[in-house]
């Protein structure tokens, strides 16, 4: 994936609205489209406009508790017409690497029904044992309770891998957040002194290889857009593509300001993704 260079160096400082048209826009979900059940102002409107425009559009989700057929259905019952070849999350990328690592593997899952459904229906074995177990894979979970850190535990002292769908730390919702996995991986490092092997979620170089082979045709002009720093603008970083960054999620414009991690762009919401002309044509 690679985007045109800038003609001019883009400070990290917040942008009214970017000037440049990209051929495809790589979207983050939660907190940039979407927070909770509900779209960001806005959201639907900027991306019938791009569609129109003859802009492509991706969806890529750290979430795993939605498939991309689910998030398809969600979107366009809020009025964003989607299919599910137009969305990328975690459970596809790692469902991608088992294959290559461990196929058939017998896997324990912190997870929730939908990456267990998604990773049987391709040929895994998945239990709540912590017998004979090739892989723990943690992913968000509303139920992670004790119980399951033991056998996540278990299974991993007794030689099993440690993989994650993806490390955000917590999910953005309207009214405050929920943790997520990287709440989780932390448990299971602490008490098993095993760093999480591999993630293969947002910022990993799985997820920019898995878009790469699938989804984006080479040199394409291609800027990713979300909430998340360590994440989302990382992403754009390994993969040498633009960036920007909305204050509509998890991140502030006075922590975007010192952090290391610089996005091409800071904007307010995704209505910033619109030039002036396009923008005050709504």
């Amino acid at each position: 994936m690679n985007s045109k260079p800038n003609t001019t160096i883009v400070l990290p400082r917040l942008t009214e609205n970017i000037g440049h048209l990209y051929d495809v826009y790589l979207l983050d979900l939660d907190g940039t489209v979407l927070l909770g059940n509900e779209l960001i102002p806005g959201a639907d409107k900027v991306i019938k406009i791009l569609r129109n425009l003859n802009r492509r559009i991706v969806f890529i989700s750290n979430n795993a508790t939605s498939s991309p057929a689910s998030y398809a259905k969600k979107l366009t019952l809020l009025g964003i017409p989607t299919t599910s070849a137009d969305v990328v999350n975690p459970s596809m990328v790692m469902i991608d690497f088992l294959n290559d690592n461990i196929p058939q593997g017998r896997l324990l899952v912190i997870g929730e029904p939908e990456l267990c459904d998604d990773l049987e229906a391709n040929g895994f074995f998945v239990t709540d044992s912590e017998s004979n177990v090739d892989a723990v894979i943690v992913s968000f979970d509303r139920s992670f309770n004790y119980q399951k850190l033991q056998a996540a535990f278990d299974a991993i002292q007794n030689g099993a891998r440690f993989f994650a769908t993806n490390c955000d730390r917590y999910r953005p919702l309207k009214d405050g957040g929920q943790p997520d996995a990287g709440a989780i991986i932390a448990a299971i490092e602490a008490c098993t002194g095993k760093p999480c092997e591999v993630i293969v979620g947002k910022p990993s170089h799985h997820i920019i290889s898995y878009l790469t082979s699938r989804v984006l045709y080479p040199d394409v002009d291609c800027i990713i857009v979300g909430d998340r720093l360590e994440t989302d603008i990382q992403m754009g970083i390994n993969a040498s593509i633009d960036s920007a960054l909305v204050l509509t999620g998890v991140t502030k414009l006075e922590n975007a300001k010192k952090s290391e991690i610089e996005p091409a762009y800071i904007i307010n919401s995704i209505l910033g993704l619109l030039p002036d002309k396009i923008r005050n044509d709504l």
